[in-house]
């Protein structure tokens, strides 16, 4: 039985006794070829906002939610090529002038950019409680007039660089360090950089209350366009011959810079499980971009499971169940 055939019925079946709940999209694909592709009717949400049931096609955009962060840290590795950012080792309020005020704190001058890049800034920060929760920190952050000045006043918890917590506010500061440098926004360098060189065209990014990209969590695209970024990365940042991120950058972002757990590392912005030679970026809802290098494969899942603890059972089961057996065939 060929692979899409034997993965495509499994995902089928899950789909319809409910194990696979609410799954949109699933694209698989090896060495840039497609393997299998599907999409299904559900719910959605844009960015909290219902959409209702949805019927998913090749062009439906997609909530990414935090697999945001992990293109923001491309973006980042490219801006820092340009010379727009400053090194992972230079203290990160140092290269934001508008809040000169801060920078007097030397407690906060401590703080570097590979701190952001890392997850390990040192400040208090809470995403545990929902989404829906106007005191998780993410969205205290979105709600408030300066989502940078939001998180560089945050309490100091730990000193930077020693403890990994997750922080939507970690990549807003990076987002904001490249907005300062490069005199543009988000979005639009990241379609002149990353999207506009991989041809994808048909994205969205979703802004909070101050009319700033939401880094963290606002990026909607097509789930072969999230493929396409895989393969980027699978190929050392280099799209049909032209290169778009950094050899190097990529290197060090899927390189191990904090632990988890005992299961799981950190890299800067993507999640590395050494033990079982993967790489990936997930996000709220059961988003999940999981890069398989020594296969070469890449791993697209889109779900409307948002805020849901067991979100991250039907990324985890499509490829455990799915494509992990179809690929050893």
């Amino acid at each position: 039985m060929a692979f899409a055939a034997q993965a495509g019925e499994r995902i089928d079946a899950g789909v319809r006794d409910g194990t696979l709940r609410n799954l949109h999209a699933v694209v698989v694909e090896r060495r840039g070829a497609r393997l299998l592709e599907r999409y299904y009717r559900g719910h959605d949400e844009r960015w909290g906002d219902p959409l209702g049931a949805v019927d998913f096609t090749p062009e439906t955009l997609h909530d990414l939610r935090s697999v945001s962060k992990s293109i923001v840290a491309l973006l980042y590795g490219i801006a820092l090529a340009d010379g727009k950012v400053p090194a992972p080792d230079e203290p990160l309020v140092d290269h934001l002038p508008r809040y000169a005020d801060l920078a007097r704190d030397s407690r906060l001058r401590r703080i570097k950019v590979a701190d952001a890049l890392t997850m390990q800034l040192g400040l208090e920060w809470d995403e545990s409680l929902p989404y829906s929760d106007a005191r998780n920190s993410e969205i205290a952050m979105e709600r408030s007039p300066d989502r940078c000045r939001f998180v560089l006043e945050r309490p100091m918890s730990a000193e930077p660089g020693n403890v990994w917590t997750y922080s939507g506010g970690a990549t807003a500061l990076l987002a904001c360090l490249i907005s300062e440098g490069t005199a543009t926004t988000l979005l639009d360098y990241a379609r002149e950089k990353l999207f506009s060189p991989l041809g994808i065209e048909h994205v969205e990014w979703v802004t909070g209350d101050d009319g700033v990209e939401a880094a963290a969590s606002g990026l909607r695209m097509r789930a072969r366009d999230v493929a396409r970024i895989g393969r980027l990365v699978l190929d050392g940042g280099v799209f049909r011959g032209a290169p778009v991120v950094p050899a190097q950058w990529l290197e060090h972002s899927l390189a191990v810079h904090a632990r988890i757990d005992d299961d799981l590392d950190y890299g800067y912005h993507w999640y590395v499980a050494r033990r079982w030679n993967w790489v990936a970026a997930f996000g709220n809802g059961g988003q999940r971009l999981t890069l398989l290098p020594k296969a070469d494969v890449t791993i697209v899942v889109l779900a409307g499971n948002y805020n849901a603890p067991d979100a991250w059972k039907v990324p985890v089961s499509v490829l455990v169940d799915a494509v992990l057996p179809a690929l050893q065939r």
